[in-house]
C-alpha cells in the first residue's frame, strides 16, 4: 500500500450520517463500549477521537506537502504552552460543531455536557505560555511549516485554591483521565545525559567526549495544531522524562527495599513532573536547569532527525532551520547544538559556530534583571560539564571580538562577558542568547527600545542590526469567537461576514457603527449578558478586572489601595451617588514568591471585610475566582468593562491580557508601559484612561532618591489607606504589604497613587454616560486589529525567520 499515491485508510466522512457512523465506530472499536452503557466520559473521549481523526487526515496531507517541498522550518522552543481546552477550538477549526452536536444526541448527551469534561492541558501558566499557544495557532493559520517543542508536565504548575488565608497550591492532575488529543510516540525516545565528566580526544583541538553520570529518556507525544481557514495542521511535540531501562533495581525490590528500587526512575521522572519547580532551594534550582537541558536536548536531536529526512550534510542546515528561543529558558540549546555538531558529528568549530548562529533567534520577554536567568558556574560544571567548556570557549572568542571593536574598554568586556564574576561566578543565559543567535527581538515597541538602551545596551551597540521589535498578538478565534460568541455574532453581522477572524484589521469597519444607537444598545446588552454568565457580581455594576500573574511590578497592590480609598469614601458618605463596582482579581503567585502571596492574602481579607459591611457592599464588591487559566479567562474577559494594566512603566515587556480585553471592548486604565502605548495610539487617547509616570520618569525617580514616605505624608487619602493597613484592619498581610510599600516601594506604587485615583474618577464620569462608554468600547474593539497573533507571525516570518508559507492542497 503506497500512501504517497493516495491509497490508504478510509478518510473520515463529512456528512452528518458519516460523522455519526464514525462516532459510533470509535465508541465500539476504540473506546470498547456501547451506546447503551456509554458514560459521559465515554461520549467525550469518543467525540474527541472522532474530531481528532479529521484533523489527523489534514495532518497527513500537511506532512506530505512539507515533505514534497522541503521548506525552511520554524522550530519554536518554549518552556510552556497555555493551550486552553481543545474540544471547542478543534470543532471550530474542523468545521464540525453542528455535526458533533447532532451526533452526540444519539449517545444521550448534549455537546455542552461534553465540553464541560474537556480539561485544558496543564502545560503553561502565564503570558509566556499563552503567547506560545497563540503563535503556534497562527503559524498553522498562516501555513508556516512549524513544530512547537515543550515539556509534557504531569501536574502543570499547580491548582490554586483561594481561601481567606490566601493562596494554597494543590497538584494539577490535568491528565488524570488521559488526554484524547495526544499521540504518544514511545518509539521515538531520545537519550539525555547529565553529570559525569569529559575526556580529551587524541588529535582533536575542540572536540571532547562527554561521559554522562546519569541517563534519562525523553519520551515524546504530540498534539495537533490546526490552522483556521486553511488545511494546514502542525504539531506541538512534548517530552516526558522516563527512567532508563536500568533504572529499576530488581535485587533491591526483591529484598523488600521498594522505595530504593525505583529511586532512579523517580529521580528521572521528576524532571517533567511540574512546570517551574520551586527554586528556593539548591535542589529546586538544579531541577529547573535539568528541565531546560532536557527540553533542548530532546528537541535538537528530533530537529536534526527531521532535517536529515530530506537533506544530507550540514551546508543547508541553517537555510532549512530556524529555532526560535521563547525567552532564556531554552538558551542552553546554543551550547547543545555546538556539542552535537562538534563532538558527535565532528564538524570543525568555526563551521559549527557559523551554523549555530545562523540557526537561532531569541525573543526576550523581560526588562527585569532578575528574570534574565543566570546559573551558578559550580552547578553548571557539575550538571553539564561539557556545555560549560563549550560556553567558556564561546565566551573567549566573543570577548576577543569585543576587545577588537572596543580596545582598552575593560569595563565593557566585563559587562558583556557570558560569565559574570561577581558576587559569584554565574553563566548569564541572556548574554549567551544574544551572542549565539542571528536575531534578538523585544515584544512591544517600548520594550524593544528599552532593551537596546538599557538591559542589552552593550550588545545593541556591537550589533545594532541584530535587534528588532515584533509586538505580541493574540488569537481572535480563541478570545472572541470561542470566548465571546455573542459579540462574535454581532461583529459578523455588522461587518457582513466573518472574514475578520482571519484578517483582524477588518474590525476597523465597526467604527462606522460606533454612532449607531441601536448597535450600541445591542453591544451593551451583550456585555451585560456576559456578566450575568460570569456571576461575579451585579451585572449592572462596572466590572473592573485585573487578571494576570501576581508580581509586585504588576502592582496589584496599587489597585488594592484604590479599593481601600473607595471603601473609605463610601463609608464617609453612604448617601452619595456612587458608581457600583465589582473589582475582580485573578492570577497565580509562584509558590515561593511570598510577597506576591501576601498580596493575594490581603485581597481575600479585604473582600471578606467589604462583603460583611452593609454600608459599603451595595456599591463595592471584591472577588477572586480561583485557579486562573484559559478556561476562566474565556469567562472573565467578555464580561470586563475596565481593564487594569497598571504596571510601573518600563517593567512590563508587552502584556497580552491588555490586548484580549481591548479586543472584547473593555476600556483600559493603564500606564505608558509595554503594549499599552501601542493600544492607546490605535484606539485613541480619548478612549484610554492614562495615568502615572513614563519609563524615563520612573527611572529618574529612583536615581534622585525616591522616598515613599514623602508621598505618604503629602496625600491624606493615601495616608488613610496605608494607616488602615498598618493598624491591622486587614490582618497581618495588610501590615506586611504596608511595611513593604513604606519601606522600599521598589515599583513606585505610592508615587503613582494620586494620578491613578484621579484617572479612576474619570472612569466613573465616563461610566455615568452609557452611550459614551458603549461608543468607547466599540472603538476599542474596532481599532484592536493590529493585535492579532496572525500579524505577529507574519512579522516574524518576514523579518526574522525568512520563511514562506506552504499551502496544503485540499482533499481530492
Amino acid at each position: 500500500m503506497d500512501l504517497r499515491q493516495g491509497i490508504g485508510p478510509r478518510r473520515p466522512g463529512k456528512t452528518a450520517d458519516e460523522f455519526q457512523q464514525d462516532l459510533l465506530s470509535n465508541l465500539f472499536y476504540r473506546r470498547g463500549t456501547t451506546v447503551e452503557s456509554a458514560s459521559a466520559r465515554d461520549a467525550y473521549e469518543t467525540l474527541s477521537l472522532t474530531v481528532r481523526d479529521r484533523l489527523a487526515e489534514r495532518r497527513s496531507r500537511t506532512a506530505a506537502a512539507h515533505f514534497a517541498t522541503n521548506p525552511r522550518w520554524v522550530y519554536y522552543l518554549s518552556a510552556e504552552y497555555l493551550l486552553g481546552a481543545q474540544l471547542e477550538q478543534n470543532l471550530l477549526y474542523s468545521d464540525t460543531g453542528d455535526l458533533a452536536a447532532e451526533a452526540v444526541k444519539t449517545l444521550g448527551f448534549s455537546l455542552e455536557d461534553l465540553e464541560e469534561l474537556d480539561i485544558e492541558p496543564g502545560l503553561g501558566n502565564g503570558g509566556l505560555g499563552r503567547l506560545a499557544a497563540c503563535l503556534v495557532d497562527s503559524m498553522a493559520t498562516r501555513d508556516i511549516p512549524a513544530v512547537g517543542y515543550g515539556i509534557r508536565y504531569d501536574f502543570g504548575i499547580f491548582h490554586q485554591i483561594i481561601t481567606e488565608e490566601g493562596q494554597t497550591e494543590r497538584p494539577d492532575d490535568w491528565a488524570f483521565h488521559g488526554n484524547p488529543w495526544e499521540f504518544p510516540a514511545p518509539d521515538d525516545r531520545q537519550t539525555v545525559g547529565f553529570y559525569g565528566h569529559t575526556e580529551p580526544i587524541p588529535g582533536a583541538q575542540t572536540r571532547k567526549r562527554w561521559v554522562p553520570g546519569e541517563i534519562v529518556l525523553g519520551e515524546p507525544s504530540h498534539m495537533l495544531v490546526p490552522g483556521y481557514g486553511t488545511e494546514t495542521v502542525n504539531i506541538v511535540r512534548l517530552w516526558r522524562a522516563r527512567g532508563s531501562e536500568a533504572s529499576f533495581d530488581l535485587s533491591r525490590f526483591s529484598a523488600g527495599q521498594y522505595a530504593e528500587a525505583v529511586q532512579e526512575a523517580v529521580r528521572a521522572e521528576n524532571i517533567s513532573k511540574v512546570l517551574y519547580p520551586d527554586d528556593s532551594t539548591e535542589l529546586g534550582r538544579e531541577l529547573r536547569l535539568k528541565q531546560q537541558y532536557f527540553l533542548v536536548s530532546c528537541s535538537l536531536r528530533d530537529i536534526i532527525r527531521r532535517f536529515r529526512l530530506r537533506n544530507e550534510g550540514w551546508a543547508e542546515f541553517a537555510d532549512k532551520t530556524v529555532i526560535q528561543l521563547n525567552d532564556t529558558h531554552p538558551t542552553i540549546a546554543i551550547a547543545e547544538l555546538m556539542r552535537l555538531l562538534v563532538d558527535e558529528y565532528e564538524l570543525e568549530w568555526d563551521e559549527a559556530w557559523s551554523i549555530t548562529r545562523r540557526t537561532f533567534a531569541y525573543t526576550c520577554h523581560t526588562l527585569l534583571p532578575e528574570a534574565l536567568e543566570t546559573w551558578p558556574v559550580h552547578m553548571f560544571e557539575r550538571l553539564l560539564p561539557r556545555h560549560l567548556e563549550i560556553i567558556y570557549l564561546i565566551n573567549m572568542l566573543f570577548l576577543k571580538e569585543v576587545e577588537a571593536r572596543f580596545p582598552g574598554d575593560h569595563d565593557r568586556v566585563r559587562r558583556m562577558s557570558i560569565i559574570g564574576e561577581e558576587p559569584e561566578r554565574r553563566v548569564r543565559m541572556a548574554h549567551l542568547a544574544v551572542v549565539g543567535t542571528e536575531a534578538v527581538n523585544g515584544v512591544a515597541e517600548l520594550h524593544s527600545k528599552l532593551l537596546r538602551e538599557t538591559v542589552l545596551n552593550d550588545f545593541a551597540e556591537l550589533w545594532p542590526a541584530k535587534f528588532q521589535n515584533v509586538t505580541n498578538g493574540v488569537s481572535p478565534r480563541r478570545f472572541v469567537k470561542i470566548a465571546n460568541p455573542r459579540l462574535s455574532d454581532l461583529i459578523t453581522e455588522g461587518l457582513g461576514g466573518d472574514d475578520w477572524l482571519g484578517d483582524l484589521e477588518r474590525l476597523a469597519g465597526l467604527e462606522a457603527l460606533a454612532g449607531d444607537a441601536s448597535f450600541l444598545e445591542r453591544w451593551r446588552a451583550i456585555k451585560r449578558a456576559n456578566k450575568v454568565d460570569l456571576a461575579a457580581g451585579d451585572p449592572d455594576s462596572l466590572t473592573d478586572v485585573m487578571i494576570k500573574r501576581f508580581h509586585e511590578y504588576k502592582r496589584q497592590q496599587l489597585k488594592l489601595l484604590h479599593v481601600i480609598a473607595m471603601y473609605h469614601r463610601i463609608r464617609a458618605d453612604p448617601s452619595a451617588d456612587w458608581v457600583p463596582r465589582t473589582v475582580l482579581f485573578a492570577g497565580k503567585a509562584a509558590p515561593a514568591y511570598h510577597a506576591a502571596k501576601e498580596i493575594i492574602r490581603l485581597i481575600a481579607m479585604i473582600a471578606a471585610r467589604i462583603a460583611a459591611d452593609p454600608v459599603v457592599s451595595p456599591y463595592l464588591k471584591v472577588v477572586f475566582p480561583e485557579n486562573y487559566n484559559v478556561t476562566l479567562a474565556e469567562r472573565i474577559i467578555p464580561a470586563a468593562d475596565l481593564s487594569e494594566q497598571i504596571s510601573l512603566a518600563g517593567k512590563e515587556a508587552s502584556g497580552t491580557g491588555n490586548m484580549k480585553l481591548a479586543l472584547n471592548g473593555a476600556l483600559t486604565i493603564g500606564t505608558l508601559d509595554g503594549a499599552n502605548i501601542e493600544i492607546r495610539a490605535r484606539v485613541g487617547a480619548e478612549n484610554f484612561f492614562l495615568f502615572g509616570m513614563d519609563a524615563y520618569q520612573a527611572a529618574n525617580a529612583h536615581q534622585q532618591g525616591y522616598s515613599p514616605w514623602a508621598y505618604y505624608e503629602a496625600d491624606g487619602e493615601l495616608r488613610a489607606a496605608l494607616d488602615t493597613l498598618r493598624a491591622g484592619t486587614f490582618g497581618e498581610a495588610g501590615q506586611r504589604v504596608a511595611a513593604s510599600l513604606l519601606g522600599r516601594d521598589e515599583y513606585l506604587t505610592l508615587a503613582d497613587f494620586r494620578s491613578y485615583v484621579e484617572s479612576q474618577d474619570e472612569v466613573d464620569r465616563a461610566w455615568r454616560d452609557p452611550q459614551r462608554w458603549a461608543r468607547m468600547s466599540v472603538l476599542n474593539t474596532a481599532h484592536s486589529g493590529f493585535f492579532s497573533s496572525d500579524r505577529t507571525v507574519s512579522d516574524y516570518a518576514a523579518r526574522i525567520w525568512r520563511v514562506a508559507p506552504v499551502p496544503v492542497p485540499k482533499e481530492g
